[in-house]
């Protein structure tokens, strides 16, 4: 109806326009006067004039207005003020000019270096060269990709800038000599913003242009170089096992040139100025390390000096730690040290040596404290035998002379770790420093040092002069990295133990605590990140550690297809070790709240409930990572979970089943650890409660293992859900007193509330019953405040009430 009415209205609207325009219309000139005379008269004859309609009213009118050209006159000034906007946003460029004109000159002291003669540098500088390159090489690459997005920005500018072409209306303001000068002021501050627009689009298209023209030159220096470098690297891995010098016992051998001391001392500026280059462009690396020094300087300093406060840092003397104190300075160099490898795996070997050098010096601290005195100096002897082979290299020594002193200094090594080895029980056995595993390492660690500094003296007197300098090194950092990392295993042990204990205190828990088992799990673990690192620096030694790494990439980078599932053992691998470590990390965080498992942990109900909820998030939390760190996406894996639902249907249900109701138990929580309950015919105390089963703890002693699904399906009496109450019933037959008096009922309530494990607040029922003409039934009805000392409170409570009855001559039938 509503839309009839307005369609009404505009008809009505309509007519009356075109009545208005169409009006009949008479002339003067045409009127015809009146006949007189008898008779009808005849009428009048008019002539209709019509006007011509005015469509002009309802066409549109294609003509620009002024608002039209204001709006596209605004536009363009927009346009032109966001270019400074996205041009300021560019702000790395100036920073990588910088690193590029610094990495152009790393490559020329590179290619300085690698044009000297193959004299002048060793395996080392060849490893550290491989590094740098290998740095320098991914820094371009994040370069190129920077200045390549920085390149799409400004031609995005270009681009709507050259879009302005198409505006006709702008093109008419100036065509048009009327519009131009009506708009003259905002067309001349255009004009300046185009100009200025115009300077910037200019001179950062140029910057950057020239900064791609440096990293690609940069790009191709560095491919170059690394060739080079790999096939020095071949070259000498071949020549070492080759006759590179006359024998040592030779005349020749000592009649060899000696280097040009200018060209030697240039070559140690020029490594030293590479290296440098690379600590500068590693600093997050270093950063790193510190920021883990810290953490850990600071969690053993704190646990300490919560310890202070209590008074009770005499609970850790059971323990006899060697290596923790309450300032652990010397601790968090050992432990940031010996990490400083897994930092930078690909660090150059001067980075490892000097690394080294300083946990030895540290650790030759913590000896003078701990070592006997014939043993401290053995190691003191070893520390000056490892100082010689950074000194031959900083010396420059000539070949002949640097060959004899490295066979002194290997003769020496292999004397001591003889001699060490002669005499290991004197520092080897159940009472010593060194026992168990720890002392099979350490005799490890010997038996290799003995073992390449022999091969290090063979390969000098046959004249491979690079294969015992690579042996050499390997003797004398084998041995640094297996006492270090001895080290280092015992002091995150020792590191544990004392969070556990400094949280038992804190939560009032018993001091005593069985701490075999817990030290030999964190061992066995710490033990598995120490090999690595272990490896990591012996194979980097050997020279190895890049061809070992290159097969490996090639065996688990490799891409393998199970039908139409697709997968690498390194994502496979990945996947393993991050479930691994995280239930490693489930079961360990408990450590770091004092929760042992033992009896007194378990009456905290609150915390292990939380604990419990915790190690489910590591553990959904590890799954997810694992999957997305392993590669797999997850449409292959719900193939493989469809699969695995096939399996499940026929075999597995049981299994999920206590899954799921595992979960339910956790966070809808009909008990919780600590309880006591009764499911089914078993009654005890909830010890855990686990993904597939839940452990009962009962009144003997034993633990009953029960599947979560049991746990449900079955009733649950739960006598500790909201409280700790319990309510005792007691029944006593009684001969009839003499005088009904003497048994008062107020008198045994006395009795049963002098008892400090009865409940005050509710008072006790005592009732009284006759059984015959000379007996009586008392009942008596009280709470015991604590459930798990019933027993003891109802025994307490009836011995009561059996010396008050006897007290008042009543005889207990």
């Amino acid at each position: 109806m509503r839309s009839f009415g307005w369609t009404f209205l505009l008809s009505t609207c309509l007519a009356g326009s075109l009545q208005a325009q169409d009006s009949l219309r008479v002339p003067d000139s045409v009127r015809r006067p009146e006949k007189q005379g008898k008779g009808r008269q005849a009428p009048e004859r008019r002539k209709y004039e019509h006007r011509k309609f005015d469509s002009t009213l309802f066409m549109e009118n294609a003509a620009a207005t002024q608002g039209d050209y204001l709006e596209s006159v605004e536009k363009v000034f927009l346009l032109l003020d966001q270019v400074p906007v996205t041009l300021g946003s560019l702000t790395q460029l100036d920073d990588m000019q910088t690193q590029l004109v610094h990495e152009d000159s790393a490559l020329s002291l590179l290619k300085n270096r690698l044009s000297q003669s193959e004299k002048t540098f060793n395996i080392r500088n060849l490893q550290m060269f491989n590094v740098l390159l290998d740095e320098l090489r991914k820094n371009e690459m994040d370069y190129s990709k920077k200045l390549e997005a920085y390149g799409n920005k400004i031609d995005t500018v270009k681009k709507q800038i050259a879009g302005l072409r198409k505006d006709t209306l702008m093109l008419h303001i100036f065509r048009d000599t009327a519009l131009k000068a009506s708009f003259g002021s905002q067309l001349e501050q255009l004009r300046d913003k185009w100009r200025q627009a115009d300077s910037l689009i200019k001179t950062n298209s140029t910057f950057i242009n020239d900064l791609k023209a440096i990293s690609s030159e940069n790009t191709i220096g560095i491919e170059e170089l690394g060739t080079k470098v790999d096939k020095e690297l071949k070259a000498v891995g071949n020549r070492a096992f080759g006759k590179e010098r006359p024998y040592l016992w030779e005349s020749g051998a000592g009649a060899a040139p000696n280097p040009v001391n200018s060209g030697f001392k240039m070559s140690i500026d020029s490594e030293q100025k590479l290296v440098r280059y690379y600590f500068s462009n590693t600093q997050n690396k270093r950063l790193w390390i510190l920021l883990t020094g810290l953490v850990f300087f600071y969690w053993i300093f704190l646990n300490y000096r919560s310890l202070r406060r209590l008074n009770a840092v005499g609970v850790l003397d059971e323990f006899h730690f060697s290596f923790l104190r309450p300032w652990p300075f010397a601790a968090t160099f050992v432990f940031v040290l010996s990490l400083a490898p897994l930092f930078d795996i690909h660090a150059p070997a001067i980075y490892i040596e000097s690394t080294q050098f300083l946990l030895m010096v540290v650790l030759t601290f913590i000896f003078y404290r701990l070592l006997p005195t014939d043993l401290f100096r053995g190691w003191c002897l070893f520390l000056l035998l490892f100082l010689v082979l950074p000194l031959t290299r900083i010396l420059g020594l000539p070949i002949h002379l640097e060959r004899w002193t490295n066979l002194i200094q290997d003769s020496l090594s292999v004397t001591l770790g003889v001699i060490a080895f002669i005499f290991r029980k004197r520092w080897v056995g159940p009472e010593k420093k060194f026992t168990g595993a720890r002392a099979r390492f350490i005799l490890a660690g010997v038996g290799l040092y003995v073992f390449f500094n022999f091969l290090a003296i063979a390969g000098n007197l046959a004249g491979r002069v690079t294969l015992s300098q690579v042996f050499g090194d390997t003797a004398v950092y084998a041995l640094a990295q297996t006492v270090s990392l001895t080290v280092f295993v015992h002091l995150v042990v020792e590191s544990f133990l004392l969070q556990i204990q400094s949280s038992r205190v804190r939560k009032r828990y018993p001091i005593h605590f069985e701490f075999a088992g817990i030290a030999h799990s964190v061992y066995r673990g710490t033990t598995i990140l120490a090999v690595i690192l272990w490896l990591i620096v012996f194979t980097t030694n050997l020279n190895l550690f890049d061809a070992i790494g290159d097969q490996l990439s090639d065996i688990f980078g490799t891409v393998r297809q199970v039908g139409s599932f697709s997968f690498t053992l390194g994502g496979l691998a990945l996947f393993a070790g991050i479930i691994w470590v995280a239930n490693f990390l489930q079961r360990s965080i408990t450590y770091f709240f004092g929760d042992t498992g033992d009896d007194a942990a378990m009456d905290d109900k609150g915390q292990r409930s939380r604990l419990l909820i915790m190690r489910l998030i590591l553990l959904t939390l590890g799954f997810l990572l694992a999957v997305a760190a392993s590669g797999l996406s997850i449409d292959r894996l719900t193939v493989i979970l469809g699969a695995l639902s096939v399996g499940i249907g026929l075999g597995l249900q049981s299994i999920v089943n206590n899954f799921i109701s595992g979960v339910i138990l956790i966070f809808d929580r009909p008990l919780r650890i600590g309880d006591t309950v009764e499911i089914g015919d078993k009654r005890g105390k909830v010890r855990e409660i686990g993904i597939r089963s839940s452990r009962l703890l009962t009144e003997e002693g034993a633990e009953v293992i029960i599947p979560n699904g049991d746990v449900l399906s079955h009733n649950i009496v739960n006598w500790t859900l909201s409280n700790n109450y319990a309510r005792v019933n007691l029944q006593f037959t009684l001969g009839r007193p003499a005088n009904s008096k003497d048994l008062r009922p107020d008198d045994i309530r006395d009795v049963i509330k002098a008892n400090e494990n009865v409940l005050d607040r509710r008072d006790p029922e005592v009732l009284i019953s006759n059984i015959s003409s000379k007996q009586l039934l008392l009942k008596v009805f009280f709470w015991c405040k604590d459930f798990n000392k019933v027993p003891i409170t109802t025994g307490e409570v009836q011995s009561a009430i059996y010396q008050y009855l006897e007290s008042k001559d009543i005889v207990v039938e």
